[in-house]
């Protein structure tokens, strides 16, 4: 499998809109890797997860072919993962020579996001019944998207709705992509993680050297986590083992972020990196 890591930060970007912090000043200067869009990822240029405000630019950068691209996989409703009015691009009327049916799954408000969006009055005109389709998942409620089979996880995140993070395995090969949540999940939650062996986890590092008590982890928490799956034989010295989805609150620039992930045998993810596993 391939993964490649379209955006890689927070809801507020990465220098932030708005703002004129340090790690925001030296983004600006320095340029690369130090820039970061809203997160979002492609699994072997057939599962998109998320699907942000940044979606167009990610598009242009790396000459994508979203229009062939029929699962998208959305983790909660926050718009920095889910900007949905842009789904109706998607109707013929605006984009030619979409391939068949473009799923997008998720949860009841993520559903209910879908609907605002692609409802309003002026799309009317433009129905996504042949175009885009919705699905709701539940939690726990895996199911198949092209051979891949894909596990819905309640997240430690947003209270207010069951945000997820996906198991991902097709031929043997298994991937868990842990955006966003805390460590505070539920008893089936750790359970459902701990039963699969992972050749890749990519982790969030939204704190960077913080620490908060769930919704976010920090690095200190990703090196938990990782100690817990070690613990449980879920991961090994040949799992890639990824941090990602930054804030500029996080206090770290990408360098020391790179620096870290060395030092404990992991990746720092930038905006574009493909890793194959």
């Amino acid at each position: 499998m391939e993964i490649q890591y379209l955006g890689t930060a927070a809801a507020e970007g990465w220098p932030a809109l708005f703002c004129s912090c340090n790690i925001c000043q030296r983004a600006r200067s320095v340029g690369g890797k130090e820039l970061r869009t809203r997160t979002q990822a492609l699994i072997d240029e057939t599962i998109l997860i998320d699907f942000p405000p940044d979606t167009y630019t990610h598009a242009l950068r790396d000459s994508l072919q979203l229009g062939q691209i029929q699962h998208l996989l959305i983790t909660h409703s926050h718009m920095d993962h889910f900007f949905p009015v842009e789904l109706i691009h998607r109707h013929e009327h605006f984009g030619h020579g979409a391939k068949g049916v473009l799923h997008v799954y998720g949860n009841e408000a993520v559903e209910k996001a879908f609907y605002v969006a692609v409802l309003i009055d002026r799309f009317r005109v433009h129905p996504l019944d042949d175009a885009v389709r919705f699905v709701r998942l539940a939690p726990f409620a895996d199911f198949m998207a092209e051979g891949y089979h894909i596990i819905p996880v309640p997240a430690d995140h947003d209270q207010r709705e069951t945000c997820f993070i996906y198991i991902i395995e097709k031929n043997g090969t298994c991937m868990l992509y842990g955006h966003d949540t805390g460590m505070n999940l539920s008893s089936e939650a750790w359970d459902c993680i701990f039963s699969h062996q992972y050749d890749l986890i990519s982790l969030d590092a939204t704190m960077g050297k913080k620490q908060i008590d769930g919704y976010h982890m920090g690095l200190a928490d990703d090196l938990a986590f990782t100690k817990r799956l070690e613990e449980r034989g879920c991961v090994n010295r040949n799992t890639v083992k990824v941090i990602n989805h930054f804030s500029h609150n996080g206090e770290m620039t990408h360098e020391q972020l790179d620096a870290f992930a060395e030092e404990h045998g992991m990746t720092a993810a930038y905006d574009g990196m493909k890793i194959k596993f």
